[in-house]
Parts: C-alpha cells; sequence; structure tokens
C-alpha cells in the first residue's frame, strides 16, 4: 500500500487512543506492585526486586526491539505485541499469588513497556521530519494522561473492590488497546533501507543521542528517587492517607501532560528547545529541594506539581531531540538506545535516595536530588545545541493533519 492511499483522517485520533489505554493498562499496577507485594507477606528486598523487574527488562529489551524494527519496518506488529503483554500481564497478577510468576509477570510488563520504542517512532512518522518534537510532545501528553488515568483508576479500584480488581481493569484495558492496535496505520517509506551493523554502531556513537540520554538518566533520577519513589513516603509521615496520596500522584502528573503538550507542541518552536529543557531541570531541582522545608501536604502538592511540569517540559523534548536529526531508517534503534539508556536512572534513583536515606535522611536525600537537579540544567545550558541539525527530507508524503 503506498503511502497517498492511507486514510489520514482517524489514524492519529485512533493511535493516540491506543497509547491512552496502553499506559492506563500498565500502571494499574506499577504503582501498588510494592504495597501489593508486601500484602502477600513479601519483604521489601522481594518488593524492591519485583518493582525493579519491570525496569531491567526495559533495559534489556529496548536496544534488540528498536534494530529489529528498523531491520524489518514492522513498528504496529510491536505495539499489537506490546498490548498483548499488558492484558496478559494484568490477568496473570489476578490469577497468580506466587512470587516467582509476579516476578516473571512483571518482567513480561518491562518487555511491553520496551514497544513504546515503535509507538513514538511510528507516531512521529505521521508527521514531517522537522516536526518530530511536535510530534513527540502530542504522543507524550497521552503517555502521561495514560499514566494518571490508570494510577487514579487503580486506587479507586484497589480501595472499594480490593487488590485484584485493579488488575484485572489493567487486563480489560490491555485487550481494548489490543484490538485497536490492528486498525493502527503502518507507516514506510518507500524504498527504506534496512539498517546495517555499521549503522547501528554509527547511531551508537551519535555524539547528540548520547548528550541527550545522559540528560534523560539525570531526569529519571529525579523521577524515580521522587514520584515513584520516596515522595510518597514523606508525605505520609506528614499524615496523608490513600486518598491524599491519589491527589499527591494527580497533581505530580497532570503538570507534566500539560508541559508535554505545549511544550513539544509550541513552547520548543517559540523559545527554543535548549532553552525549555535547561528550565525543566530548574523546576524539578528547586521544587525537589524545598521538599523537606514543606511541614504541609497540601504545600507538597504543589511543589510536586511544579516539578512535574520541569518533568515534561525537559524529558518530553529530549525525547523528540534524540531521533529529530536522525534518518527514517535508524529512527526506532536510536530510540530504543535512548530509552535503553535513561533506563538505568530507574535503578540509580531509587538505589541513590534508599543509600542517603539510610545513611543519613531522607531529607538530605531530596536536598542533594536538588542539586543534581540544577547541576543538570547547567549540564543542558553547556551541552545541548541550540540549533539541531535536521537531514532533508525527500519524501513529500510525511505530513500528518490534526
Amino acid at each position: 500500500m503506498t503511502i497517498n492511499r492511507i486514510p489520514s483522517s482517524y489514524r492519529i485520533p485512533l493511535f493516540c487512543a491506543v497509547t491512552l489505554l496502553f499506559w492506563m493498562s500498565m500502571y494499574t499496577s506499577v504503582p501498588i506492585m510494592a504495597p501489593y507485594v508486601e500484602f502477600l507477606g513479601g519483604n521489601h528486598q522481594l518488593a524492591g526486586w519485583i518493582v525493579g523487574m519491570y525496569g531491567i527488562s526495559q533495559m534489556l529489551l529496548r536496544i534488540p526491539v528498536g534494530i529489529m524494527s528498523d531491520r524489518f519496518h514492522k513498528r504496529k506488529l510491536f505495539i499489537t505485541f506490546g498490548l498483548f503483554f499488558t492484558a496478559i500481564g494484568g490477568l496473570g497478577l489476578w490469577i497468580t499469588h506466587d512470587f516467582t510468576w509476579i516476578l516473571i509477570l512483571r518482567a513480561l510488563a518491562g518487555a511491553a513497556a520496551a514497544t513504546w520504542v515503535d509507538f513514538t517512532v511510528l507516531f512521529t512518522s505521521y508527521y514531517k521530519h522537522e516536526e518530530s518534537t511536535k510530534a513527540i510532545g502530542t504522543i507524550s501528553f497521552f503517555n502521561s494522561l495514560g499514566q494518571v488515568l490508570g494510577i487514579l483508576s487503580a486506587g479507586w479500584a484497589a480501595d472499594s473492590l480490593g487488590w485484584e480488581a485493579a488488575f484485572i481493569l489493567g487486563a480489560l484495558l490491555g485487550v481494548l488497546g489490543f484490538i485497536g492496535s490492528f486498525f493502527l496505520i503502518e507507516k514506510i517509506e518507500p524504498d527504506a533501507p534496512k539498517i546495517t551493523m555499521r549503522a547501528i554502531g554509527n547511531v551508537a556513537a551519535d555524539r547528540t543521542l548520547l548528550f541527550v540520554s545522559l540528560l534523560a538518566i539525570l531526569s529519571q533520577v529525579l523521577i524515580f528517587a521522587t514520584v515513584f519513589g520516596f515522595t510518597p513516603v514523606y508525605a505520609t509521615a506528614l499524615g496523608a492517607d490513600k486518598f491524599s496520596l491519589s491527589l499527591l500522584s494527580l497533581f505530580a502528573n497532570v503538570p507534566v501532560a500539560l508541559a508535554s503538550l505545549f511544550g513539544g507542541r509550541k513552547w520548543a518552536a517559540k523559545y527554543g528547545e535548549k532553552r525549555m529543557v535547561v528550565w525543566g531541570f530548574v523546576l524539578m531541582g528547586i521544587f525537589t529541594f524545598t521538599i523537606p522545608f514543606t511541614h504541609h501536604l497540601w504545600v507538597l502538592m504543589i511543589t510536586q506539581a511544579f516539578a512535574g511540569f520541569g518533568r515534561g517540559l525537559s524529558f518530553t523534548l529530549l525525547m523528540g531531540m534524540s531521533i529529530k536529526h536522525m534518518p527514517a531508517e535508524k529512527r526506532a534503534t536510536a530510540m530504543g538506545f535512548f530509552q535503553a539508556i535513561y533506563g538505568l536512572g530507574m535503578f540509580v534513583g531509587p538505589v541513590l535516595m534508599g543509600v542517603i536515606g539510610d545513611w543519613f535522611s531522607l531529607n538530605q536525600g531530596f536536598i542533594v536530588l536538588g542539586i543534581l537537579g540544577v547541576l543538570s540544567a547547567l549540564l543542558s545550558q553547556w551541552f545541548v545545541r541550540s540549533t539541531p541539525k535536521i537531514p532533508a527530507v525527500q519524501s513529500s508524503g510525511s505530513t500528518a493533519s490534526l
């Protein structure tokens, strides 16, 4: 099928809906997994391994997924498998209480998350080459919105109907997304070459990709040490109940979605991508640093809203910059490298915070992370190019209408 014959009236809305279902399904289990393991009788260390398995499998699989996607040009197939795995993961968690199987199922969830490479690359293929940041901003909005809705719906289901209800909900959402994925439009460039080992080496050595991936690691360190790590612990010390923790999650994640949408689609073009990345890290750093000095829950929520806004600005633009300068046949490989490398931050953040918390205190950990955020802003100012060079695109069929 040629590009000109592809119906374009529904491809973007459908893709956004499938993306929303994918992340809703995924995040019905992510935020409650640690307390669920402890509810079943597991200790903190076991809970840590089970939660961490989600990130480990992502790190191991994202580069191979990106390479195979560029090799065979089958983005849609990987997306369909990703949604299938999320549905199976939710169903399996509902059925089993065995820790070994739960560990395997969390690895399967990480394998599903690894297909995010193909979500981002296929969606950006609907846009002009130079509009990659705009495309990433749009898809990141539905990524963040899906996470927020997944977290809130899982919290409601677990509180009202029990732990297993959240997993059943995740399985149902995964099935809906799986069905929707069959109707996605596969965008294939005419005569697109298959990526070679030499091209893979060139991608891995690309300086722009390496710089933005390093910054993305620092971003993930801040995120997984705070929002998905120890900020809820600090909130509990301030007297937060389950509903308040859900509100904290809402305050932390909704601004991410808004910043992803407006930062990637409008502000980056108006003020420059580099400036937005720098200010994103500044916001994350300052409002992480201030956590130990907040003594009221509502103030903590406000700080996390500002930090979340910074997170949405910086990370969305870094993701777009990782592939913006890449030709089409290398984009999934580049995105695979980017996402695998930043996965390191998912481990370093919680581990670093845990070590500092054990040796000193959580308050000092937040201060260290806040300083790290500001230092990341300085690194962005020094290393991020203001106007990255974009290769010319010969294909005329890559424009998408919203």
